[in-house]
This record gives structure tokens, C-alpha cells and sequence, in this order.
């Protein structure tokens, strides 16, 4: 027996407007060439302090349409509470396309909540998640 199927239904495409489009190889390669000459114009859009040593960085990916997806958000101890994580996300967020267009999300451990939501997020129950990690703890210093 076969659970779960509407042999009656339409297409899900038909449902959730999505189409199947054709593009050249030209195509592919604009694309791909925007989103590296992207990459290569942010990667050095990191905090940096008076002799030039990294003290905070934002990684993330985003499709420069919807959303944003904030990998790591990390400031040096000696730095933390001056507004440099504040900063780089909303430099990110700007680069990304800006709050009028542009949804941010993220996975934040427990000490980092307060953060966000001094930022103007909320958690949510939203969002799918598969995870099988045996996580090692560990102590950063």
C-alpha cells in the first residue's frame, strides 16, 4: 500500500508556483560570476582594531532576495558590550539588501539570546530542523 499520495492532485508546482526554466550556459555563468564578485566585495568587511587584528567577523549566506542566514556571529572578549556585533550584522543585513527586504535567521545558543533580541529578533518555532550531532562540549577562553 502507498500512503500519503493524492493521485487526484495537480502538480505540486501548479500549488506552490514553481516553474522549470531553461538557462544557457551564459545564464549560469552571470549568475555565478555575481555571487563570487559578492563574496569577493564582502569577505574583507571584518572588524578590525588599530594594528589590524581580527576582532569580530559575521558568516552567513543569503540569496540577496529574502532572507539570510547568520552562520557565526563572533567578537573578541576584550571587545564584547561596544556594539561591534551590532555593527557587523547590520552591515551584513545591509549588504544582503536591508531590513525592508531581507529576513534574518540564525541558530543562537543560550548566552547569545538576549543579544538578539536587543537587536529586534524573537525566537520562533518556525523554522525545521534535522539534527544527530553527538556534540563535544567544550570551554572557549
Amino acid at each position: 500500500a502507498v500512503f500519503g499520495l493524492n493521485y487526484y492532485a495537480g502538480p505540486i508546482s501548479d500549488d506552490v508556483r514553481l516553474g522549470n526554466s531553461e538557462f544557457t550556459a551564459e545564464d549560469l555563468e552571470k549568475a555565478t560570476t555575481y555571487f563570487r564578485d559578492k563574496a569577493n566585495e564582502l569577505a574583507d568587511q571584518v572588524a578590525r582594531d588599530e594594528n589590524g587584528a581580527v576582532i569580530g567577523v559575521v558568516f552567513g549566506i543569503t540569496d540577496f532576495a529574502y532572507w539570510m542566514f547568520v552562520t557565526d556571529l563572533g567578537v573578541a572578549r576584550d571587545w564584547e558590550k561596544k556594539g561591534i556585533g551590532t555593527a557587523l550584522l547590520k552591515q551584513a543585513h545591509a549588504a544582503a539588501g536591508g531590513e525592508k527586504d531581507i529576513a534574518i535567521y540564525l541558530v543562537a545558543n543560550s548566552e547569545a539570546i538576549p543579544f538578539y533580541e536587543k537587536f529586534g529578533m524573537w525566537k520562533t518555532n518556525e523554522v525545521m530542523e534535522y539534527n544527530r550531532i553527538d556534540w563535544t562540549s567544550f570551554t572557549v577562553e
